[in-house]
C-alpha cells in the first residue's frame, strides 16, 4: 500500500491535517484505533480560542498564552497559534462546522479562565468537541483521497516512511507519517480522558528515536465530578464559570478566583479539607450547556438547584514529542495535537488554546510532510505500545498528583512501565513549582530554569534541561 501522507489518529488535528493535505492534491491514508467522531476530542467540551473580538488582537492573545505558561512558553510557538488562529477558525467553518451565533448572528465569544477577553468559540453550548467531530469527519469519509482504517492500530514505523499495522497485511509506505494519537492524561487514574489517552504516540516516536520533553507538567482540569457513580471524573467546562458559576468550601463561602488559570484553581481546591470543593451553577442559563445539565441530572442532581461536588482530575499533558513549529520529530515523522511538545503551552495551557493548536499546527506539519521525498524501503521500527495497568495508574495518580515529594516520585521510578517512570524522572528532575507542576521540598518557582525544557532524549531514562530560545 502506498500513500503521500499516513496519518495516525481521528481527532481533530488529524482529520484537519487530513483533510488539509487532500485538499493540496495528495493521498492520504488516516489510521484510527476508533471509529470516527468517538476520539478523546469528541468529548472536548472546551472551545477554541481566536482573537475575533473587535476589542481582542493576536497581541493580546499572545500576552495571555505567555501568562499562563508561567515563563516556560515557547514564544515563536505562541505567536504562531495566536497569530494564525482565527484564520482556521474561518477555515473550519468553510468545511461545514457550526458555531454558536448571538441573537445578531455574529460568532458567541465565550470567557474562560486566563483570558482577558472573550474569544472562546463554541458548538452546542459545551459540545463543541462532537459537533467539530462530526463536521470534520463527514468531510474526511467523503473525500475521494482520504483511506480511512478504521479499528486499526500502528504497531511500528517504517523508516523509510509509513507504518505497519498491529493487524497485519502489507506496511503502508508514505513520504511522512502523521501522529495525532492524542494526550497521556489517562496514565493518571483519575482522569477526565478516555481510557485510550495514555500516551500511545509518545510510545511510537520514542521508539524511532524522537525526543519527548516536558512529561512533568500534568494539567489537572479544577472542576471534575466528583463522587457521582457513572460520572465520576465528568469534566465541567471551565466556560460555565466563564458565564457565572462559582467555586465554594464544605462553610459555603467562595474562596478562589474562578478565573484564575486551571493550575491556581485546582491548587485553590486542593488545599482545602477533603480537597472537594463545590460548584454552584444554578445562575447559568442552563440552554447554555445543555449536555452538561443532561449528564448530571441523569446521575441524579439538578444543577439548576444544587452544588456539584467538584474535585480536579488529570486532563493534559502539556509535554510530549519535540517537534519544530511545522511539527517535525524527525525525517519523515511528524507529531502534532496534545501527543505533541512545541513549547507552546510552557508550565500551564492557557484553556482552548489546544483546540485552536490541533488546526494551526495539523494544517502546518501536512504541509510541510507533503514536501518529503517519496518513500524508500527501509527496515521496521518496532513499539511495544501497551495501555498501563489498573495498577500502575493508580500509582501515578498517587506518587505524581498535583503535589509531587521526592519520596513518591523515587518510588515510581520503580513502575514497570514506562511512561510512568518517564514523568518520576521528569519530575524529579524539576527543583521548583511551576505552573501544573507543584513539588512539596520546592514550592517556589527559580527564575534560573525560565524557558528551560525538561528533554529526555531516545533510549535513555535520564532527563536534562535545554533552553529553548527563538534566536
Amino acid at each position: 500500500m502506498r500513500s503521500d501522507l499516513v496519518v495516525v489518529g481521528a481527532g481533530a488535528a488529524g482529520l484537519f491535517a487530513a483533510l488539509t493535505a487532500a485538499r493540496e492534491g495528495a493521498r492520504v491514508t488516516l489510521v484510527s484505533a476508533r471509529p470516527l467522531a468517538e476520539t478523546a476530542s469528541y468529548w472536548a467540551q472546551g472551545g477554541a480560542a481566536a482573537a475575533l473580538a473587535v476589542d481582542d488582537s493576536p497581541a493580546i492573545h499572545l500576552e495571555d498564552t505567555l501568562e499562563a505558561g508561567r515563563g516556560l512558553t515557547k514564544r515563536s510557538a505562541a505567536v504562531t497559534l495566536t497569530d494564525e488562529a482565527a484564520a482556521r477558525v474561518r477555515e473550519l467553518i468553510d468545511l461545514g462546522c457550526q458555531f454558536d451565533a448571538d441573537r445578531h448572528g455574529d460568532l458567541a465569544l465565550g470567557l474562560e479562565g486566563g483570558h482577558s477577553r472573550r474569544r472562546i468559540i463554541h458548538a452546542g453550548g459545551s459540545a463543541t468537541g462532537r459537533r467539530i467531530l462530526r463536521a470534520l469527519s463527514a468531510a474526511a469519509a467523503e473525500h475521494p483521497l482520504i483511506q480511512i482504517l478504521e479499528g486499526e492500530r500502528v504497531a511500528g514505523l517504517l523508516e523509510g516512511g509509513g507504518v505497519v499495522l498491529r493487524s497485519g497485511g502489507e506496511p503502508i509506505q508514505a513520504k511522512a507519517t502523521l501522529l495525532a494519537t492524542g494526550g497521556a492524561a489517562a496514565l493518571w487514574s483519575r482522569t477526565t480522558n478516555p481510557p485510550g489517552s495514555f500516551g500511545s504516540g509518545l510510545i511510537l516516536a520514542r521508539a524511532a528515536g524522537a525526543q519527548l520533553a516536558d512529561l512533568e507538567f500534568t494539567q489537572f482540569h479544577p472542576t471534575a465530578v466528583v463522587g457521582l457513580p457513572g460520572r465520576e471524573g465528568f469534566l465541567i467546562s471551565e466556560a460555565v464559570r466563564g458565564e457565572g458559576a462559582t467555586l465554594h468550601d464544605q462553610h459555603g463561602e467562595r474562596f478562589v478566583d474562578e478565573l484564575k488559570p486551571r493550575d491556581h484553581v485546582s491548587r485553590a481546591i486542593f488545599n482545602l479539607p477533603g480537597q472537594t470543593a463545590q460548584l454552584d451553577m444554578t445562575d447559568v442559563d442552563p440552554e447554555r450547556f445543555p449536555n452538561i445539565v443532561e449528564a448530571l441530572q441523569q446521575a441524579g442532581l439538578d444543577p439548576t438547584s444544587q452544588r456539584i461536588p467538584v474535585a480536579p482530575a488529570s486532563h493534559y499533558v502539556m509535554g510530549g514529542i519535540v517537534t519544530d513549529l511545522d511539527g517535525r520529530a524527525l525525517p519523515r515523522l511528524y507529531a502534532v495535537g496534545e501527543c505533541a511538545c512545541t513549547g507552546l503551552h510552557g508550565a500551564n495551557r492557557l484553556a482552548s488554546n489546544s483546540l485552536s493548536e490541533c488546526f494551526v499546527f495539523g494544517r502546518r506539519a501536512a504541509l510541510a510532510a507533503l514536501g518529503d521525498a517519496p518513500p524508500t524501503d527501509g527496515p521496521t521500527i518496532e513499539a511495544d505500545v501497551q495501555a498501563p495497568s489498573r495498577e500502575t495508574r493508580e500509582a501515578v495518580w498517587l506518587l505524581a498528583g498535583l503535589e509531587r515529594s521526592e519520596e513518591h516520585l523515587t518510588r515510581l521510578l520503580e513502575d514497570p512501565y514506562p511512561l510512568a517512570r518517564l514523568v518520576a524522572a521528569s519530575a524529579l528532575h524539576r527543583h521548583e513549582t511551576r505552573g501544573a507542576h507543584g513539588r512539596a521540598e520546592f514550592p517556589d518557582t527559580d527564575p534560573a530554569l525560565d524557558a528551560h525544557h525538561t528533554v529526555l532524549d531516545a533510549h535513555t531514562e535520564t532527563p536534562r534541561f535545554e533552553a529553548w530560545t527563538d534566536s
